[in-house]
């Protein structure tokens, strides 16, 4: 018959050994992620600070450890072709997010309503976001085309009133590029919203039913809020797709007509390879970095690191 002394050093002894195992698994799992960790430190901390650095040098062709201060800086902000770059990012960020994020949600109302034939509607919503910015460029600039798409078929059924060489004016080119940002990307914005509707309880449908609220209102009030983290989720997607916009405008309109549709990512990338400036195109990539930095941090530290109220 075991004594109370000897039950306490059994467990004693039992907790020892679980701490002990515990340890091994957490040493384990450090080693099995150092790997990792040296990779991102050395592929994004490293290269980024790096880039910030050059950006602080005359670097032209090749990099360069020759600081200059802000002269970059003070070059990128006169150069009429960032400011405009900056203004079509930020155009083209709202109407691409509240595009994607209002059709890709009535898209996932109608196939909720238990419609015959879902699966295959859902793969045809779905399929473009299975294309490239690129594929989904030259489909868009050969629908634009004045001479083989939209604007052809309506000129030679006679309705030569109506207007579809959008790609050709400089004020309405960036539309086009809106239109195939939002036909590319909101079949992926109505998978996740469709899968937000699903896990709404059926028996608050069948109350507001009972209550005889309107379907619009229930959407509103009360099935949109439920939907908030699908929401942040499908919202932070897309604004990752408008911070690395390059390849949709270089199919799509190459910049034009002239410079009207020039985005950061193809500033960049004009004058890190093709103009040989890679202080400045670094500068310009500090910009956008520290942009996105602080756009984030405030949401980030919302969702995830704020003292959330008790009960939640």
């Amino acid at each position: 018959m075991s004594t109370p002394e000897t039950a306490a050093g059994t467990i004693a002894g039992t907790g020892a050994g679980t701490t002990a195992t515990r340890k091994k698994r957490h040493l384990s799992a450090y080693v099995a992620l150092f790997p990792a960790f040296i990779i991102v430190l050395l592929a994004y901390v490293v290269t980024v600070i790096w880039n910030i650095w050059i950006s602080f040098t005359d670097s032209k062709v090749l990099p360069v450890n020759i600081f200059v201060g802000t002269k970059q800086y003070e070059r990128l902000f006169t150069t009429a072709r960032w400011i405009l770059s900056l203004q079509n990012v930020v155009l083209f960020g709202i109407l691409f997010i509240a595009g994607c994020l209002i059709l890709g949600f009535l898209l996932a109302v109608a196939l909720d309503q238990k419609v015959r034939f879902e699966n295959t509607f859902r793969t045809i919503f779905l399929y473009p976001f299975a294309m490239s910015f690129i594929v989904t460029g030259l489909v868009w600039q050969w629908i634009m085309n004045p001479t083989l798409g939209l604007q052809k078929v309506a000129d030679s059924i006679g309705f030569t009133w109506i207007r579809f060489d959008w790609i050709v004016q400089s004020n309405l080119a960036l539309y086009v590029i809106v239109l195939a940002g939002i036909w590319q990307s909101s079949g992926l914005v109505m998978a996740i919203m469709l899968a937000g509707l699903r896990g709404v309880d059926r028996e608050l449908w069948k109350a507001t039913r009972i209550d005889g609220i309107p379907a619009w209102r229930v959407y509103l009030h009360i099935v949109i809020p439920i939907l908030r983290p699908t929401i942040i989720t499908a919202s932070v997607l897309l604004a990752i797709a408008v911070v690395r916009v390059y390849e949709l405008v270089l199919a799509t309109t190459g910049g034009g007509p002239g410079i009207s549709t020039e985005v950061p990512g193809k500033f960049i990338m004009d004058y890190l390879f093709g103009r040989g400036n890679i202080g400045l195109a670094t500068g310009a990539s500090t910009v956008m970095f520290i942009t996105v930095v602080i756009l984030v941090t405030p949401w980030l530290y919302y969702e995830y690191f704020r003292e959330k109220p008790r009960g939640n």
